[in-house]
């Protein structure tokens, strides 16, 4: 089989899909929102101690984390998880079918699409936040500066990616648009929110003397704690609180490749979702 008449469809709607996300303003919004936050906490993160200003690399890393932990997992679920439900809803999912377009070129055009929405968003908004963060203050060689808004930009868009993924799982398998809005909220908060919790309360209700050994390994099952890792890496542990302290051992090659996994791996079950549907 040709490559090229391979990717020609899963291109035709990758770019569908990022037209659509620059006329319903996605690049832009995504952007500018990430940029204000990430320039309102490198200047203001050090408030609570009667400073302000920029205050140090390592703490102004982990608050971007703690940000876009919160932020780009929402996005991504928000952006992507009408994608198959929707279109089923609105009658264009059966005449994309009709097409010479197979189900795994259909996602995985929009899987393209909506990755370079975000992949752009987050490399504008927090790489004008960097800009901003080195013009602005004296404390951070540029090298050190750009190596570790580079891995962050890197590792977000990762995280991104992954939650798409996911989002494309929850609208494969959901008969109703406002379902699939239900679970996807849930997939966030049990991600972002309940799992951190748990492992922070077996802490807390056991005082720390257990599980020690394996419990870094458990926040390898949240792609958010593997995002938060990857930006702790080099960094003092402590910049950090909570369980994912525990882990910030793990190399930074490792993080990346687990997210990796946590791309591919939600992706490939939503094709099979959806060639069952």
């Amino acid at each position: 089989m040709n490559p090229a008449s391979v990717l020609a469809p899963v291109l035709t709607v990758a770019a569908k899909e990022f037209r659509d996300g620059l006329r319903n303003r996605w690049v832009a919004a995504i952007a500018i929102v990430c940029a204000l936050l990430a320039v309102g906490l490198a200047t203001f993160g050090a408030a609570a101690s009667g400073q302000v200003g920029f205050t140090g690399l390592a703490t102004t890393i982990a608050s971007l984390a703690s940000l876009a932990v919160f932020l780009i997992p929402l996005i991504a679920l928000l952006l992507a998880y009408d994608s198959i439900v929707g279109e089923d809803e609105q009658g264009t999912l059966l005449l994309l079918l009709t097409y010479p377009l197979s189900r795994l070129q259909l996602l995985a055009g929009k899987f393209l699409g909506h990755g370079a929405i975000l992949a752009v968003s987050t490399t504008l908004g927090f790489g004008l936040a960097g800009l901003v963060i080195g013009i602005g203050s004296d404390k951070v060689a540029t090298g050190p500066l750009v190596a570790a808004l580079g891995l962050f930009i890197v590792s977000a868009t990762l995280l991104g990616w992954a939650f798409v993924g996911i989002a494309y799982v929850i609208s494969a398998g959901a008969s109703e648009k406002s379902r699939a809005a239900g679970l996807a909220l849930v997939v966030w908060f049990a991600f972002v929110l309940v799992f951190d919790l748990g492992l922070l309360g077996f802490l807390v209700a056991t005082g720390g003397a257990i599980g020690r050994d394996w419990l870094p390994w458990l926040l390898l099952l949240n792609p958010a704690d593997v995002f938060r890792l990857a930006n702790l890496a080099g960094f003092d542990a402590n910049a950090t609180a909570g369980p994912v302290s525990i882990g910030a051992g793990f190399p930074v090659p490792l993080l990346l490749a687990v997210q990796g996994a946590w791309v591919l791996a939600p992706f490939a079950l939503a094709v099979w979702r959806f060639r069952r549907r």
